[in-house]
């Protein structure tokens, strides 16, 4: 960024326009109005913008500007529901075309910025990073995120997660801080990974805070006002009738009446009338447990095994390039399952030809393929390998390949597993941005977040045994 406006001719080394208007942002020079940005005195700032450059910008700016409403005097503008910092995020990238995403709640404060002011490229950017950065720890202030920005996609995925992940998105400490509303959407989900007693706890430890948000003292009467509606949620007829009389029945949010009364239809269902708002349901929301998976296959019949099952999970997104220089360098991707699964090996890239190679020194055009020596592993979160291979083959340039493991290993859901390859030779290579969460037919994968060095693995090569998978191709391929 160029100096103040002390800098004489700086328009001339200031080669891009983003530059230039970048420092006439930062310098203030020729500023024409006036910000005044946030809600509290003592962190209130006086921004200064350009009227031209905001309206080419914002149908909302170019209202305020050079609309029939428009203000004729020079007077300040007065923004009170958006942070300084947003403001200042949202004028950076109105005049330079950048921003620099950190946080999920940065992230949140532009996005209102950038709906209110209509700047759709920046709330797509933004909606970008927190799907990139989405796990069960802000799943909950995500879904409130999609939901106040409809953005019905981000939902879908923000419920896959609670379906998937329920007792880590209840367990943690953002859980106490959701609305009142997302307490009742999680409730009302026919199918959650946790037991319906530890719904309830969470739930208490959801009101307790509540309680306090409302400057209530935290009694069993007001934690039950802030509960409302969402208590009839609450399945307490799928309680075993111990874990109703030392839960729900002890913390004095329910009446004598009302856990007699319970109680007895926990243990003879329909003995007597519930009363309201309580929910009736005997269903349980918790998914039968999986069942053990199978001894693993005679690694003599792997052959006739990848044939009758192969799917991809594509865990690539953008794709930028890498350079190797030295001879051995290792990449790894940390990943789960919510299903077991076999993992076969993986699918990478080849090279990209070299533009020093266009012909060789004898004159000669390039061969079509080269030579690739590739060492890849799976471990398990012990750092135990569990298979590994030696791949040695000729490959095309520009192109995939399939690095296929001695042998099948079964993944256990909810474990955390590694495949780490080691590359042996120099070249550059097409590196990938891993997606966080990838679904394939039956199976979610979830991919590490320290994903620093993994952009050389495409897909996992993966399929399920038994159930048999019939031999015909799947309808369904991922890539």
């Amino acid at each position: 960024m160029a100096q103040g406006p002390s800098n004489v001719d700086w328009q001339t080394s200031l080669t891009q326009i983003h530059q230039r208007a970048g420092h006439v942002l930062q310098s203030g020079q020729w500023s024409d109005c006036t910000f005044i940005v946030g809600n509290e005195n003592n962190q209130k700032q006086t921004l200064r913008g350009h009227r031209l450059i905001l309206a080419m910008s914002s149908p909302v700016f170019e209202a305020m500007f050079y609309g029939g409403m428009a203000e004729k005097e020079d007077k300040p503008v007065e923004i009170l529901d958006v942070q300084p910092e947003a403001f200042k995020a949202l004028l950076q990238y109105i005049y330079s075309d950048e921003i620099n995403l950190q946080s999920f709640d940065q992230v949140c404060e532009i996005c209102y910025a950038a709906k209110k002011y209509m700047i759709p490229a920046l709330v797509e950017q933004c909606t970008k990073f927190i799907w990139s950065d989405l796990h069960p720890g802000n799943m909950c202030r995500a879904y409130e995120f999609a939901r106040l920005f409809e953005e019905p996609s981000l939902m879908d995925k923000c419920l896959q997660i609670l379906h998937s992940k329920t007792e880590l998105v209840i367990k943690d400490a953002s859980f106490e801080d959701i609305e009142a509303t997302t307490l009742r959407t999680i409730l009302q989900q026919e199918n959650l990974a946790v037991s319906e007693a530890m719904l309830w706890d969470a739930s208490v430890r959801w009101a307790k805070q509540e309680c306090g948000r409302q400057s209530l003292e935290a009694t069993p009467l007001n934690q039950r006002k802030v509960l409302g509606e969402n208590l009839g949620l609450i399945r307490f007829l799928t309680f075993s009738p111990t874990e109703f009389a030392n839960g729900p029945a002890m913390s004095e949010i329910l009446t004598k009446e009302e856990s007699f009364t319970l109680l007895m239809n926990i243990s003879s269902p329909g003995v007597t009338p519930l009363p309201k708002p309580f929910c009736p349901s005997l269903k349980r929301r918790q998914k039968e447990p999986s069942p053990p998976p199978p001894t693993p296959p005679d690694p003599r019949n792997i052959g006739n095994l990848r044939d009758e099952v192969q799917l991809r999970c594509t865990c690539a997104g953008d794709i930028t390039t890498i350079l190797i220089n030295d001879q051995l360098v290792d990449f790894s991707l940390s990943f789960s399952v919510d299903s077991s699964i076999c993992i076969y090996g993986v699918e990478m890239p080849t090279q990209m030809v070299p533009q020093t190679l266009e012909q060789q020194p004898n004159g000669q055009p390039v061969p079509q393929s080269y030579s690739e020596l590739i060492y890849a592993f799976l471990q398990d979160s012990d750092g135990c390998r569990l298979t590994y291979t030696h791949f040695t083959a000729r490959v095309p340039w520009n192109s995939t390949m399939e690095v296929m493991f001695n042998r099948p290993v079964y993944i256990t859901p909810n474990r955390t597993y590694k495949i780490g390859v080691v590359m042996n030779k120099v070249g550059r290579y097409p590196l990938y941005v891993t997606n966080h969460f990838v679904s394939v037919e039956y199976v979610t994968f979830t991919f590490g977040q320290d994903r620093s060095r993994d952009g050389l693995i495409k897909a996992l090569i993966f399929g399920c045994m038994p159930p048999r998978i019939p031999s015909s191709p799947s309808p369904f391929w991922p890539y």
